[in-house]
């Protein structure tokens, strides 16, 4: 095992925590961001998006435990700044890390792509409905987290076809 991938179990699970406790700090500080012209959702709604795909590319590096601990971790640090928010986020992702389980890992074998949309495509709306709902009473704004969690799931798929394109390039 090279340094370089011993490393990267813990620069993706620590990265996976940090983007947890930014997006809980975004709602707990900014507010509401525009998704799309006339929905809104809370503001940690694009990093969250962002925070599933660490997962799911934690999940295949390591192994859910890995998973449930960077979960654990999120919340942790999060309920320093904000202990209702965190409660909230910290259930929707182990949800959300549960569906993560049912759904990726059996797609990963038909490709991470593939495994990572679908996967997002049950998280994220799983994840959107338990947050909304602990956080804030309501889902009014179920809308625009679906809607920001899609951009972000869609632009990390972008990055990742065009990291396995730069590194097939390199290899020849």
């Amino acid at each position: 095992m090279t340094p370089r991938s011993a490393a990267r179990p813990l620069v993706l699970a620590s990265a996976y925590a940090l983007t947890v406790v930014a997006s809980n700090l975004a709602v707990a500080y900014v507010g509401m961001l525009p998704v799309w012209p006339g929905i809104t959702a809370p503001a940690g709604v694009y990093l969250v998006g962002l925070a599933l795909v660490l997962r799911d590319l934690l999940q295949d590096a390591t192994s859910w435990r890995w998973s449930v601990a960077a979960v654990a971790m999120g919340a942790a640090l999060s309920a320093l700044f904000s202990p209702e928010l965190a409660l909230a986020s910290a259930a929707a992702f182990l949800l959300s890390e549960l569906a993560d389980l049912a759904v990726y890992t059996p797609m990963r074998r038909r490709g991470l792509i593939i495994a990572v949309a679908a996967s997002n495509a049950v998280g994220l709306l799983l994840d959107s409905v338990l947050f909304l709902w602990l956080a804030f009473g309501d889902l009014a704004y179920l809308p625009g987290q679906v809607l920001g969690k899609t951009w972000m799931t869609a632009a990390a798929i972008v990055a990742l076809l065009a990291i396995r394109r730069a590194r097939l390039e390199e290899a020849r």
